[in-house]
């Protein structure tokens, strides 16, 4: 059992402090939310004043905040002048490879090793412990914390040097956002043309058109039961955290001086679908803008 520091209790973070309470860890949370910290409290975790006195003590520390600039003040305020010689530090966030990067200096420079860890698989894959993490940092890093996340998730990927676990994050959602953009058109283009939803389902999802955002997450109702467009598009994964993700692969696009045109345009459709209203609904809802409505 180890002793684990865990800030951050949001959608994603709240069910991760609770399989790792549920893995018999002792685990000590914080959020600046009383009612997030309750919640996790009723998964078997211990209470923490502050972000400073959660991670006291604390063998690991894993953190799932909101952007780079929470990642930042946390671990240099409260994470680094307050943990012992030794700690783990996990980033579990989705943020901008420099703040990744920085952070991940700031530990070095203190002894200590981290790694960034962002993950893949939504509230669903949070709660079931099947999350996907892409993990950037040192072998030796690496090896201490996978034990651990993988008492939060399924697929451990270790992506390389620091911040390349963001690196990894970001190109995937690119992936993501710009196909379902794809895979939407191209159902609005067959309802004008007639072609049942199910048919081309049929057709694309066994040849040349097949991808996730067609197969698992079908943006309209019936060919995936499973999928959001059963729901009224409620959220598996927001159409404001597409747009966080998208934002950042452009920001880290024009730092390394890449050209992402889908990639950008993905960006500006989200964010006109996002500042229509929709920021809390799926992102495969998005297909809704496509259609005019």
């Amino acid at each position: 059992m180890a002793k684990i520091a865990f800030i951050g209790l949001g959608n994603m973070g709240g069910p991760m402090a609770a399989n790792l309470a549920k893995a018999q860890h002792h685990v000590t949370a914080f959020d600046l939310s009383d009612a997030a910290v309750q919640a996790a409290v009723e998964k078997g975790a211990h209470k923490a004043a502050s972000a400073a006195e959660a991670v006291k003590g604390a063998e690991i520390v894993v953190t799932m905040l909101p952007a780079g600039k929470h990642v930042r003040g946390v671990y240099e305020s409260d994470v680094l002048p307050n943990v012992a010689k030794g700690t783990l530090l996990i980033d579990c966030s989705t943020i901008d490879v420099d703040s990744a990067r920085h952070v991940a200096g700031l530990a070095q420079k203190a002894g200590l090793d981290m790694v960034d860890a962002p993950v893949s698989g939504g509230v669903g894959g949070a709660t079931a412990g099947t999350l996907t993490f892409m993990v950037g940092g040192g072998d030796a890093a690496f090896a201490k914390a996978r034990p651990i996340l993988e008492k939060m998730g399924k697929n451990i990927v270790h992506a390389g040097a620091s911040g390349n676990g963001q690196a990894a994050k970001i190109c995937n959602n690119m992936i993501l956002g710009v196909s379902m953009i794809a895979v939407g058109e191209a159902f609005m283009l067959a309802k004008r043309l007639g072609l049942d939803a199910q048919k081309l389902f049929d057709v694309a999802s066994t040849s040349s058109g097949q991808c996730w955002a067609l197969t698992n997450y079908c943006p309209v109702p019936g060919p995936v039961p499973a999928s959001p467009a059963n729901r009224d598009y409620q959220a598996g994964f927001t159409a404001a955290m597409m747009l966080k993700d998208l934002m950042l692969a452009q920001q880290a696009a024009n730092a390394a001086g890449a050209s992402t045109p889908l990639g950008a345009e993905a960006a500006q459709l989200f964010n006109m679908f996002v500042n229509n209203g929709h920021a809390a609904k799926d992102f495969s809802g998005i297909v809704k803008m496509i259609d005019g409505k």
